[in-house]
């Protein structure tokens, strides 16, 4: 399989596979607002497809959609003064009334209704003469605020068309690498970011998956030379769009493994290499490749997959570290022994612990524990089961043998994983073995 036909494979992998359902609560919602507001049944007039969704350039897995509800002209009146508040309730009760079985509640800025492995955050709208629409805003005693997505969604089409094709994709592939490396990047960064690479050179105007290689490569050294700021301008809109979180270092690691996948263009480990970065997505190597390398061991392959339990969709940051201790007492933080490249010994207690997240409400911790190298596939002790965190986001494990090893959580909110953190256990003499105590 060439290089173009493994990129090819890999955005096909990255279709949304439930746009039948979630068309069909776009209508059921759009129909429920129609009768309250305009006393009609239609599914499809009046509501605008907004966000990752809206513009194509959402994968599978997406959790959070939008869309906008456009309110009769003739109702602006009955809330231009202190009415948002009262807008966004009786959006709420038009949806619960129609679908009670359904949660529905009131955000700040939208009416949020929460499906099984997705939700729709619908917001009510005026439209206004130039296109663009006022929302309410409950903050503060309530305000109207301004949003221009059409404008957003034609720029996205337009330069989309103008890069053969290749915005869209990149939009794409670059929220496959967010997902894998728990990069807390909302979608209109993301879309914005690509969209200003591709503006700032010609090199891909005329390529193809021939060239995703090279393109991905430069799209993150890109990234990572970004300067911090607060806010970069949406592409279309001009409106500002927040950085949640530096992405800067996890560009550069993405394009560091970027390199090594292509250098290993042709062999064995290439797809391997590519899946560093993008994950699962990107196709595995031919069966005989595989089969080849796994008959040099023996051993039982036990690692699991959190995407195959459940949808993931990034949209929140956490952090791990590790105490390492010896005899009951502590000796360093683990982040802080690979920051100054101390040896990880054999015989040390690991306590591995959530240090921060900007995960709101409720949420599920689950833990992964898998054993890499030579010793973990001749002692047949791979590990790799996803389990629950057993409370206080807490995971003790001990240093038993030599490799480099990885510990990964995952936070599961309303069954859809929207942050995960990975470090990884380098041990040099004697994985980590579970603790029994």
């Amino acid at each position: 399989m060439s290089i173009a036909e493994k990129f090819k494979a890999f955005i096909g992998n990255l279709a949304i596979d439930n746009a039948a359902t979630i068309s069909a609560r776009y209508g059921e919602i759009t129909g429920a607002l129609n009768k309250e507001f305009r006393e009609t049944d239609s599914k499809t007039a009046n509501a605008l497809q907004v966000g990752s969704y809206g513009r194509w350039t959402a994968i599978k897995g997406i959790s959070d959609l939008d869309m906008l509800y456009i309110m009769p002209a003739k109702k602006w009146d009955s809330y231009k003064d202190g009415g948002q508040s009262a807008l966004l309730t009786e959006t709420k009760n038009a949806i619960k009334s129609r679908y009670p079985s359904t949660t529905v509640n009131v955000d700040r800025l939208v009416v949020r209704v929460l499906y099984k492995d997705f939700n729709i955050e619908v917001q009510p709208v005026f439209e206004q003469d130039d296109g663009s629409f006022k929302y309410p805003d409950t903050y503060s005693g309530g305000s109207w605020k301004i949003t221009k997505p059409r404008e957003e969604i034609k720029a996205i089409s337009e330069f989309n068309d103008q890069k053969n094709k290749n915005l869209r994709r990149l939009c794409k592939m670059a929220r496959s690498w967010k997902n894998k490396h728990g990069v807390a990047m909302g979608g209109l960064l993301i879309d914005t970011l690509a969209h200003n690479f591709l503006k700032s050179t010609d090199e891909y105007d005329d390529k193809s998956h021939l060239y995703y290689d090279y393109m991905t490569r430069d799209f993150f050294e890109y990234l990572s030379e970004r300067p911090d700021q607060d806010y970069y301008a949406a592409l279309g809109s001009g409106q500002r769009v927040r950085v949640k979180k530096k992405f800067q270092k996890k560009a550069k690691k993405a394009y560091d493994l970027a390199l090594k996948a292509i250098e290993a263009s042709g062999k064995e480990n290439e797809n391997q290499k590519w899946q560093k970065i993008f994950g699962r997505a990107f196709p595995a190597a031919e069966k005989s490749v595989q089969k080849a390398a796994a008959e040099i061991y023996s051993f039982r392959d036990t690692e699991q997959f959190i995407e195959d339990r459940f949808p993931v969709d990034i949209r929140h940051s956490i952090s791990i570290d590790c105490d390492v201790s010896q005899n009951g007492f502590r000796e360093y933080l683990l982040r802080e022994i690979l920051r100054l490249n101390l040896p990880l010994k054999a015989s040390k207690t690991l306590k591995f612990h959530v240090v921060e997240h900007d995960i709101s409400g409720e949420f599920d911790l689950y833990w992964k524990v898998l054993n890499r190298g030579e010793e973990a596939k001749r002692r047949d002790c791979v590990r790799g089961q996803i389990e629950s965190d057993r409370g206080g986001m807490v995971r003790s494990e001990k240093t038993d043998f030599r490799g480099d090893h990885i510990v990964e959580c995952y936070a599961v909110r309303r069954g859809v994983v929207v942050a995960t953190d990975r470090i990884h256990v380098p041990i040099q003499a004697n994985a980590v073995q579970a603790n029994q105590l």
